[in-house]
């Protein structure tokens, strides 16, 4: 992968953060639901505005994904998958857990991503083959080596779940914080998965497959050693109804607590 096309995707995302940062607030005086969405999609539009005009003169080639809580596959070719605010129920309401995403999938696969935290004022990088990277140093998943003492983390993928995702999450966390250490329910799904491959978390699972949520975070925690995979223990791809990251030693004791869960 060229990395001037790296370069240009950092300037790209960090570039945006700083327009979202620049109308943060901390803050809120959202009073209904409508109120809520009004303002996701402000904020989305807002981050769009300078987003997308910047990634596609770096890749023109590549396809533009519309609907960020899309699931499966994508046609084959170059897109450019992103989450203008991934966290934009945090940012709504005031609470600094966001963050702007930028993934250039290849075929389905994840082959380069740049995730910025803008209040944090870090940036998570990974191309395929070459590691994931935090503000330019190396990261590796943690050593964790039982399931007993680990952190782990699950989230609700988009506000679109059915009422039997719904059940699976709750039948898996009350499974989860059985056999492990600490557990942690929490969007967006990004955020943890980054700190999995910072090595500060152990596990994060996911019942159904938004791409926007979970492409970025695959290819940081794959190249930084981790283990992805669906929760059967297959190798995970967009055609995949759920979603399993870890560190390596602990992963088959994740898979074991979770397939058995249907």
């Amino acid at each position: 992968m060229n990395a001037n096309l790296l370069d240009q995707v950092r300037t790209a995302v960090e570039t945006t953060g700083r327009h979202l940062a620049d109308a943060f607030t901390g803050q809120h005086d959202l009073t209904t639901w409508d109120e809520v969405v009004a303002a996701i999609a402000a904020a989305d539009q807002r981050s769009l505005s300078v987003l997308r005009p910047l990634l596609e003169q770096a890749r023109p080639q590549a396809g533009w994904v519309e609907d960020e809580l899309e699931e499966g596959p994508l046609p084959d070719g170059e897109w450019w998958l992103t989450d203008p605010v991934e966290g934009a129920i945090n940012y709504v309401h005031g609470i600094d857990e966001w963050a702007v995403t930028a993934t250039l999938v290849r075929d389905n696969q994840p082959v380069l991503t740049v995730v910025h935290l803008p209040l944090a004022q870090v940036t998570y990088t990974a191309v395929a083959g070459e590691g994931a990277y935090l503000n330019g140093r190396r990261l590796t998943v943690s050593g964790k080596s039982e399931l007993r003492g680990a952190f782990v983390a699950t989230g609700q993928a988009s506000p679109r779940e059915t009422a039997e995702t719904w059940e699976k999450i709750g039948r898996s966390l009350t499974a989860m914080m059985g056999v492990s250490g600490v557990t942690r329910a929490s969007v967006p799904p990004t955020l943890l998965l980054v700190q999995l491959a910072a090595g500060r978390l152990d596990v994060f699972w996911q019942h159904s497959s938004v791409r926007s949520g979970l492409l970025a975070g695959a290819l940081l925690v794959a190249e930084a050693g981790g283990t992805v995979s669906d929760l059967d223990g297959r190798a995970w791809s967009l055609d995949s109804t759920g979603f399993l990251a870890s560190t390596p030693k602990i992963h088959a004791e994740a898979v074991a607590t979770l397939s058995r869960l249907g």
